[in-house]
């Protein structure tokens, strides 16, 4: 798997998959180079994005494969790929979260993620806060 920083000609593709973000943010981290793209014998494979959680924590937002890329360890290098950056950058934390009831948590918690807390939004799942130190 290649992974690479996102380009401005990525968002039209990652806004077909990514139904979370408005093309307009999408823009702006890109810029910001907060989006990574993962590619499998060069084709698009998934992504990941992340922004700063209280303007100095990074905070990764979305982690997402396609289906023909999951459960063969995709997911784990992106994550890895991402700490390293940060790790580089001078960080020595790094945060998530994800609903309660999603089998993800079992993943974060299988790279060394610790729930640190979390909130319950109105209407939705427990979201779980969960961080790991670089």
């Amino acid at each position: 798997m290649k992974i690479r920083t996102a380009a401005m000609t990525d968002a039209e593709l990652l806004l077909q998959h990514d139904h979370h973000i408005s093309g307009q943010e999408l823009e702006s981290i890109i810029r910001l180079e907060r989006v990574y793209i993962a590619e499998h014998e060069n084709g698009f494979a998934g992504w990941l994005r992340y922004g700063l959680f209280w303007d100095n924590t990074p905070f990764m937002n979305m982690l997402y494969l396609l289906e023909d890329f999951r459960r063969q360890g995709f997911g784990t290098e992106l994550m890895r790929f991402w700490e390293g950056k940060m790790g580089k950058a001078g960080y020595g934390f790094v945060m998530t979260s994800t609903a309660s009831n999603e089998c993800a948590q079992h993943f974060y918690y299988k790279l060394g993620y610790t729930a640190i807390g979390g909130f319950c939004p109105e209407g939705e799942p427990y979201e779980l806060l969960l961080a790991k130190k670089l």
